[in-house]
């Protein structure tokens, strides 16, 4: 205890107490506290063939992977360069994600945060997801903090700004978005070395985006477009949703199931992988309504694990879905393949 100049007592602050207080309100503010614990247990970097491997595995995706694959390639050249003495050519690593939903965008990046960390681009490679509610506060001042924090999580990895174009006003309306948006390109020149950032979203919006800060344009120069699933794309995509759930198709699903993607419309709406994923968790729910009508104890190996074309069917219908009927995939001799 000490004394005041009026002689009144008083209990002497603990600086330690003082620091802890001060690191609160800073977290507070930041609304971010450094996981060492995560740091030490990180994984070691994985190959880059591995990482190139598991790209070729993907479903689809002929024009991303050789966009991608032309990235890594150009990027190893210039790390080359370097170490050989050469001047490296200055170019942006940030990139733009062009495509509707289920196109494989989100799996893509979290694939290429890792390629940077095997390549020695980036420390901790991590994939940090956000959207504009993750950026943008609902009161003055706070958008900075926010994105401040989520950046602070994504240095030494990837940020992947998902629906990007939600950031930019769309008339003379106060709106936050843009400081999310000042924020993030000050981040991006001040951290180049530390930051990869992609912005991801519908075609038409994301460009309107672009063109909406100067700043916008200059940082994201490269562009990867991923296009819809065709109908052999999401069959081997719902094919794989079965096998790693120990279900197989009776005779007759595998027409069905392609009837029904043949059938769907495609427009910004269409979810692609979602929707194949959608449709066999609702295929699942038809079938056990289907077997639930006798008795299960008595359900065997095999009819627990078969989906009838009539389960697929049911699964459509309940989405909204009405499938053409279903049609024999013919060889290249008669013609094209359905799409």
């Amino acid at each position: 205890m000490a004394r005041d100049r009026n002689g009144y007592r008083h209990r002497v602050p603990n600086p330690l107490d003082t620091l802890k207080a001060l690191g609160d309100q800073l977290r507070a503010q930041i609304g971010e506290e450094l996981d060492f614990e995560a740091l030490r247990r990180q994984e070691p970097a994985r190959p880059l063939e591995d990482l190139l491997a598991e790209l070729d595995a993907l479903p689809g995706l002929e024009s991303v992977k050789e966009q991608v694959r032309a990235l890594v390639a150009f990027l190893r050249v210039q790390a080359r360069r370097k170490e050989s003495g050469l001047p490296e050519v200055a170019t942006t690593q940030h990139l733009v994600f062009l495509g509707n939903p289920g196109t494989g965008k989100t799996t893509v990046a979290r694939l290429l945060a890792q390629m940077y960390r095997s390549m020695g681009l980036l420390k901790r490679g991590q994939l940090v997801e956000v959207d504009r509610a993750g950026l943008v506060g609902q009161y003055v001042g706070m958008t900075a903090i926010k994105t401040e924090r989520v950046i602070r999580k994504a240095i030494d990895g990837v940020l992947f700004i998902d629906e990007a174009y939600a950031l930019a006003r769309e008339s003379d309306r106060l709106d936050f978005g843009d400081e999310a948006i000042e924020t993030l390109l000050k981040r991006m020149e001040d951290n180049r070395h530390r930051l990869v950032v992609i912005v991801a979203g519908y075609p038409r919006l994301m460009h309107r985006f672009l063109d909406s800060n100067p700043g916008l344009r200059s940082r994201f120069s490269r562009e990867i477009d991923f296009p819809d699933y065709s109908t052999a794309d999401l069959v081997e995509i719902f094919s794989q949703f079965a096998t790693e759930s120990s279900y197989r198709f009776g005779e007759g699903a595998e027409d069905a199931l392609r009837s029904i993607f043949a059938g769907a419309e495609r427009d910004e709406s269409f979810g692609n992988a979602r929707f194949a994923r959608t449709l066999f968790e609702q295929a699942l729910n038809a079938q056990a309504l289907r077997l639930g009508q006798g008795d299960v104890d008595t359900l065997t190996h095999a009819e627990l694990a078969v989906l009838t074309p009539q389960d697929l069917l049911a699964g459509a219908r309940a989405l909204g879905e009405e499938p053409l009927p279903p049609q024999p995939e013919r060889s290249s001799w008669f013609g094209r393949k359905p799409r």
